[in-house]
Parts: structure tokens; sequence; C-alpha cells
């Protein structure tokens, strides 16, 4: 693995620059670095967890297994400080249009604010409004909980289907498959995301109509993806139903375009409306998590609220050097931009948690997967982080040979919960024995001495060397008591600001997704050439290639 800076960069005065005094001393403090062992670590310092672990709530962070001295702490907080982290922090928390390139202010801070107090948005307290919305969730998800909301036959409704795509899938179905334990014990919620129409119909197939609510998840409501599949999910339930006037008992939209709700059908005084200052990836503390307030309801969404404050009051007001976010930030960026680790994994010991790290991929690389800086200058350093993961003992039968042995540098999350989810209580032990044994593992490795003394081999043995682990991987370890709403809002919401501490280091806009415009456009041209007259000839040689192709090889037509 290389060790050499590849880059460093200052504050807001000067992105891309490779000049600013912490960046030398830190590429000197590398090379320091580079020959140091954990282990070694370990063995001269007793005390070392009790310096390099943070709890937070219920939160407990050991990140004493990275690959860091006081020393090298120090001069990362000192990377912060110049990169202006604390300033950007209250920019965000105060409202302002951080994301400069749609003009937007950055608040979904603003949807668990629990304190209430006035977050103002060009001079209005948004916190009203806010409030409101989540008081509407709660009256509604009520009703539909309690069956006092039936289908147009009379009927309880007995499964909720959200139709939705990125951040109004994924952050609500990784929160209701987490919050299992709290799910309503007759309410089955399902998730319809892909455009592949296998998944719409797989999903249908076993529901009844008669007790299916619908919810259409589209800020704009002319999402392609979404509104496809709720028009067929519309034209599924209708061919039942027969008549337009029953879809207002069971569809509702999330969305901001009362106009085109009304005209697919949906009651507008069943819309939820939300704002242009959450952002997709951040929305499901917004109108967007009405499927989890569904699936647990209103009492627990509130304590998933709470959680996240809690969180965000520690990240605002914690010093840098001992703020949770801020220091799971700089770890990344001292793996990524000085040792050249390109991906970070995501390993939660726990079944419920199985959607997390598809989670924080959206998250994190929609955020910081970019390569121009805030001023829309290239730049020349490394940003975000390939995330990726799995649960962990199926990862362990899968990818960790990689991780001990492979040649990549791939700092690791692992994430477990000391109480178990079920009363299976020689499960959770072998769980949390094989959580604490890869992390250890990862650290330590294993000598080629070692490995002769532990196999009872000569030294010569053929096959030693492949028994021999280098160690030296750098983890995080992250312990809760329980996933509880509260505790999950908690590491959700310290997700987010880690990926917030980042881009403000890179000097990126981490609230922006251009590139997911740029393939929309390309689609809708695209799409009615599949079935064009003659063969198509506007694209470059592959394109036309594979669309001709396709013309040539599909005898189906659309719809």
């Amino acid at each position: 693995m290389s060790l050499a800076v590849q880059e460093c960069h200052g504050g807001m005065g000067e992105p891309g620059s490779l000049h600013q005094p912490v960046c030398s001393v830190l590429r000197a403090h590398l090379e320091k670095m580079a020959s140091v062992h954990m282990r070694d670590l370990f063995e001269s310092d007793p005390n070392r967890f009790e310096r390099f672990s943070l709890q937070v709530g219920e939160v407990l962070l050991d990140y004493s297994k990275n690959r860091i001295t006081d020393e090298t702490m120090q001069l990362l907080m000192r990377l912060a400080e110049e990169a202006g982290v604390a300033g950007w922090r209250e920019r965000m928390f105060a409202g302002d249009k951080i994301n400069h390139t749609e003009n937007r202010a950055v608040l979904h801070v603003a949807l668990r604010n629990r304190s209430n107090r006035p977050v103002v948005v060009d001079g209005e307290d948004v916190m009203p409004k806010v409030n409101a919305i989540i008081e509407r969730m709660g009256v509604f998800a009520e009703q539909v909980r309690s069956g006092q909301w039936r289908g147009y036959t009379g009927e309880r409704i007995t499964d909720v289907v959200n139709i939705g795509i990125g951040g109004s899938d994924l952050g609500p179905q990784m929160v209701v498959q987490a919050l299992k334990p709290y799910r309503h014990p007759r309410l089955k919620v399902h998730f319809i995301s892909n455009i592949d129409g296998a998944h719409v119909k797989e999903t249908l197939e076993s529901l009844n109509p008669e007790t299916t609510l619908f919810i259409v998840s589209s800020k704009t409501f002319t999402t392609q993806e979404t509104m496809t599949n709720a028009h067929f999910a519309r034209s599924w339930f209708l061919a039942q139903s027969q008549e337009t006037k029953h879809i207002a008992q069971h569809f509702v939209a999330v969305s901001t375009n009362s106009e085109s709700v009304a005209a697919f059908g949906i009651d507008p005084a069943h819309m939820f409306e939300f704002w242009d200052w959450v952002g997709g990836r951040y929305s499901l503390w917004s109108a967007i998590g009405l499927s989890i307030v569904l699936a647990v309801g209103a009492e627990r969404f509130i304590e998933l609220l709470e959680g996240a404050h809690d969180m965000d009051e520690h990240f605002r007001h914690a010093p840098l050097a001992q703020n949770m976010p801020v220091i799971l930030a700089l770890l990344g960026v001292w793996y990524n931009n000085f040792f050249g680790a390109e991906s970070h994994a995501i390993l939660p010991y726990d079944h419920y948690l199985r959607s997390l790290p598809a989670y924080l991929e959206q998250a994190d690389m929609e955020s910081n997967g970019k390569s121009v800086d805030r001023e829309g200058r290239v730049v020349d350093y490394a940003t975000g982080s390939i995330i990726w993961g799995a649960t962990g003992i199926n990862g362990q039968h899968a990818f960790y040979q990689l991780l001990h042995q492979g040649t990549k540098m791939i700092p690791a999350d692992f994430i477990v919960s000391i109480d178990p989810p079920t009363d299976l209580h020689k499960h959770h032990d072998i769980l949390i024995a094989n959580f604490l044994a890869q992390t250890e593992a990862l650290m330590r490795g294993r000598t080629r001495e070692e490995t002769v003394r532990e196999s009872g081999a000569s030294g010569n043995g053929q096959f030693i060397q492949h028994k021999v682990f280098e160690g030296n991987h750098p983890s995080n370890a992250f312990l809760v008591q329980k996933i509880t709403p509260h505790a999950l809002g908690m590491l959700v919401a310290l997700y987010e600001h880690k990926i917030f501490v980042q881009g403000v280091i890179w000097n990126l806009n981490s609230y922006d997704q251009w590139e997911v415009e740029l393939g929309k456009q390309l689609a809708s041209r695209i799409l009615p050439e599949l079935h064009a007259d003659l063969p198509v000839a506007s694209h470059d040689a592959s394109t036309n290639a594979l669309i001709n192709y396709y013309r040539r090889m599909n005898h189906t037509h659309p719809d």
C-alpha cells in the first residue's frame, strides 16, 4: 500500500493548496507512523483505550485501534480548525444557504430540532411548519394503525407500500427494518423503488387491493421511476376497485406538487409536505418518514428524532477534540488522503441493521463523491471514500479475507448492540465474540513466529506464510446498549455529521448531486429511441450499437 501523501489542502481560503503548515507536518508525521504497528502502541500504553474512546449517550466509540498517536490527533484537529469546520457547522445550523449551487439551506437538523428553538430561512422560522407536519403524520398514522382509516370496502389496512427511490426509499426502509421489534404487529410495510418491473409486480402479487395503502414519495411528483411504479400500482388497484374515487382511501402523497397529486387522484388533504432545504438522502426525518411513523407509531418516531437531536447538540457544542463526528471524519481523511485508502467498510453485527451499509453508501458517496470544489475548480486530491459493507458474520465468510490479508488498506466500522434483539442469548454471545475477535485480529495480526508456535509446524513449513497476518488494519468499534429508536437516531445523525465535516475539509458542496440530473436527461433522450422506426445514430458508436441491438432483439412494445 502506498504511504505517499497525494494531497492535503487548507481551509476555505486556499482549497487545493499543498502549502498549509499543518499538511507538511502531517506528511512528516506520516513517515514516522509508516513503520509503527498498532500492537506496539497498545503494549507501550496501557491507557490507550481510555484516551482514544468516547461515549455520547448510548453510543460508545472505541477508536483506539487506529494508526494514530496523540500527535496524530492533534495535527488532524489543526487541519479541522484550518478548514473552518466550526464556522461551517454554525452556518448550517443557522440556516445559511450552504448548498450554494442550488441556493438552498441544509436543514435536516431542523426536522429533529426538539428544542424548538427558531430556525430562520428567508426570514421565516421554519419550526411551526415542521412541527405541524410531524403532528399530521402522527394523527394519520394512528388512524391507520388503530383501524379507524379503512379501505374502500370497509376492511382494515394491513399493508403499506412506500413507492420512492433514493433517499425516499433507502432511509425509511433502513429505519423500518432496524426497528422491527417496535413495529405494529398487524401492519406490514413494503418498499418499491426499482424501475425493473419485477420489483413492483413481485411486491403486489401477494397483496390485497382492499387492504393496501400506498405512499407515493416524490418531491416534484414527476420522478420517472417513482411515478412509473405509482401509475402501475394505481392501475393494479383500479382493476379491482373499478372507481377512481376509491383512490383517495388507498393512496397518499409525500410531495410539494399539490396539482399533480390531485391529478393522480389523491386528495390534497392527504399530501404531506416537505421543503427544498430537505436533501433527499437526509430526508427520513421529514414527511418522507411517513412509512416509519406507520410502522412504529408517532411516539417511537419522536424518539428517533430525539436521538438525532441529541447527536446534533453534541456535534454543535462539543469541542472538536471531543466531538465524535469530527473524530470519525478526521480519521477518514487521515486514511483517504495520507495512506491512500480508497474505501471504507460498514460492518453491523446486527441483522436488523443489514440495510445500514446501503443507506450510508448513498449518504456518503452522493454527498462527497465530487471532483470539483465549492468554487468549481477541479480538485487534485482524493475526496469521498467508496462506502460498502454487509452484516458482520456474513462478511466474515465472504470478504474478510481481503480485509485481513489483502493488499489494500480498508478502514472499517464495526457496530453491535450489547442487549440481544431476541431471547437467543447463546446466538448473541457468539455474535459478540466474533465482533470483538475481528477487531482484535485486524489490529494485532499474527506474526510468523506466532503462527509457527500455534500451528506446531516447522518455521520452514511450506504453507506457514499463508497463515501469517500482517495486522495493523484500522477499525472503529461502536457499541450501543440496544438498537432503540433513540439510539438509531443518534447513530444515523453521527454519520450525517461525519460526512458534513469531511465535505468541509475537502472544500466540497456535499448537498447537491448534479450527476443524477445528467443521467435523467440522457435517459429521457434514449427512451423514445428504443422503439424508433429507423436505426439510431445520434450517440457514440458504442451507445448507438447497444440501442440498435436492443431494438433488433427486443420484440415487445411499450404499454
